[in-house]
């Protein structure tokens, strides 16, 4: 009886101790792990239980057997803290295919709440600790006869993490080989810890989570453990060929300089056009003497029609009306007052045909009064006739002011040469962008280039078109202004009067300083020089002085000027 209880006790302790052993060699094990790298379990003593200073969290991964991965993300913040991680459903998987993942059944609890934003997943922990649940879709994928399983366990967190574990469960314990990856996208760098356990699971720790920075887990499976779910989206070639890169944000920081550039030098010049108009460059030499002569000389050999054009870059009746009077007082035409049917009218006649000393704008007017077979004409005729056509004069007058280097380019036009330049560079840059496309990318740099192309145009339409000389005649006309407002008849030699009065008057007109003008003069005797009345304007050769004359003179103007504006065709 003794001997039958002592076998038993043997027999049950065999057992006991077999299966022991058993249990100890069941799941899968780490081959030729060397023992001082297997962790060894800490010691709960006390003081290592400080808690820590910042966000923690964990997470645990479980593949389920329809192919669709179990995450549940337990995060601890520090009362008064709050952190936001940005989960992207959306990641690069090649050059040119993305990997796409959706995420459904979505729960928060505790201090925690989630939103779904087109390809991201917002999960938000305020002070406490909060936990979200969800299903992810596409985290399965077929690869080489064995399945492999990734997810970004943590990513896009906008405070740092102080500690992140997570762990990661499937079907199947034959799991290898596990990858994990952490700090900025696309980093090769390791995690802290990842490893596949002797019970099958894989553990991974991640110490200093940085901002912005992810944690991105692959575990190889054996095949058919799950169904693939594994979604992938072509990038195109667009979307490669526009990718911004170190070399196309360079091409753009140095657009960014060239336009920066371009905008202070377009500042300044019109600062300094602007400025042009508004001072004088100082008192201007009008009048030239020749020992006892004195003789008229405008600034940079400027003729009145040409004047206002420099000054407010448009032909306007004005300037036509100050040449016709220009033309008299050189001899070119008469010009006389009459009586008409209706009342006072003006004769304008041949004098002189016009020569080579004429500008084209200046033949343009003369033979717009009176055209070859015309030797005379009222000004009540051409009125008659509707009008005349300014398109002729205007032109001449925009193409003359460009011919002296007062303008780069007609006035008023946005076209020039550094238009054209632009434009061929903007050509250029579009070509770049199509050629860079369909061949080596970057094609942000053809962008670029026509982006420069269109600064170049805008820069072109936006500069000034008066030039340095341009603007240095600009000055020298408010000279002349100046010159008209102070200039006195007993100034000039009484032999040298009619002729200086006569050759200014025309500037006046344009200027606008008429009346003053003939004020100044009105004592004048015209027939000092033994000639009855005015050299180029007859009607009034009996008169003594200039005082009829002023009285009457703006009423031609007024006439003329009529006449032009009713013309209304004057061409930009």
């Amino acid at each position: 009886m003794k001997w039958g209880a002592t076998a038993a006790i043997v027999v049950v302790a065999w057992v006991l101790g077999a299966g022991s052993a058993a249990a100890q060699n069941a799941g899968p094990s780490l081959p030729n792990q060397p023992s001082d790298l297997v962790p060894k379990p800490q010691e709960l003593n006390g003081q290592n239980l400080q808690p820590p200073d910042g966000p923690v969290a964990d997470v645990a991964l479980k593949v389920l057997r329809d192919g669709s991965l179990s995450v549940t993300e337990k995060v601890t913040v520090p009362g008064g803290k709050q952190l936001t991680s940005r989960v992207p459903l959306r990641v690069p998987a090649s050059d040119d295919q993305d990997r796409v993942f959706a995420v459904r059944d979505v729960k928060a609890e505790g201090a925690a709440s989630s939103q779904l934003t087109g390809d991201q997943l917002v999960l938000t922990f305020t002070g406490g600790a909060g936990t979200v649940t969800y299903l992810v879709d596409g985290a399965i994928a077929d690869q080489g006869g064995r399945q492999q399983a990734r997810w970004q366990v943590a990513s896009g967190f906008d405070t740092p993490l102080t500690k992140l574990t997570a762990s990661f469960l499937a079907p199947s314990p034959e799991l290898s080989p596990v990858d994990c990856f952490a700090g900025p996208v696309g980093s090769s760098q390791r995690c802290t810890l990842a490893e596949l356990d002797h019970t099958g699971v894989v553990r991974l720790e991640q110490n200093d989570v940085r901002p912005g920075d992810r944690v991105d887990l692959l575990v190889g499976l054996p095949a058919g453990t799950a169904p693939a779910t594994a979604k992938f989206a072509d990038i195109g070639l667009l979307a490669n060929a526009f990718a911004l890169t170190p070399l196309t944000g360079a091409g753009f920081a140095v657009l960014l300089v060239l336009l920066v550039a371009a905008g202070i030098f377009v500042w300044r010049r019109r600062k300094q056009d602007a400025g042009a108009l508004r001072t004088a460059t100082g008192p201007v030499e009008v009048l030239l003497r020749d020992g006892d002569r004195v003789f008229f000389a405008s600034p940079d050999g400027v003729l009145p029609g040409q004047v206002g054009t420099v000054v407010d870059e448009t032909v306007d009746v004005v300037d036509i009306s100050a040449t016709v009077v220009d033309l008299a007082v050189r001899n070119y035409l008469w010009l006389a007052e009459i009586p008409g049917p209706q009342g006072q009218d003006w004769q304008i006649s041949r004098r002189n045909p016009p020569d080579e000393h004429l500008h084209d704008f200046e033949r343009a007017v003369y033979e717009t009064l009176l055209p070859e077979g015309t030797d005379t004409v009222l000004v009540s005729q051409l009125r008659a006739r509707g009008g005349l056509d300014l398109r002729r004069i205007s032109d001449a007058m925009y193409a003359d002011v460009v011919t002296k280097r007062w303008f780069s380019r007609r006035p008023g036009s946005a076209r020039g040469r550094l238009t054209w330049l632009g434009a061929g560079i903007f050509a250029l840059g579009l070509a770049a962008t199509a050629v860079l496309t369909f061949t080596v990318g970057d094609a942000l740099l053809g962008v670029a280039v026509a982006l420069a192309g269109l600064g170049v145009v805008a820069a072109a339409a936006l500069l000034p078109t008066r030039t340095a000389r341009g603007r240095a005649l600009a000055g020298q006309v408010r000279g002349l202004l100046d010159y008209l407002h102070t200039a006195k008849a007993e100034d000039i030699p009484p032999a040298d009067r009619e002729l200086v009065f006569s050759r200014s008057l025309p500037y006046a007109v344009v200027l606008g300083d008429t009346e003053r003008w003939l004020g100044a003069f009105a004592g004048l005797n015209p027939a000092a020089d033994g000639s009855a009345g005015l050299y180029w304007y007859g009607g009034m050769e009996a008169d003594p002085d200039l005082r009829r004359f002023g009285a009457h003179f703006p009423s031609f103007l007024t006439a003329l000027d009529g006449l032009l504006t009713a013309s209304g065709r004057t061409a930009r």
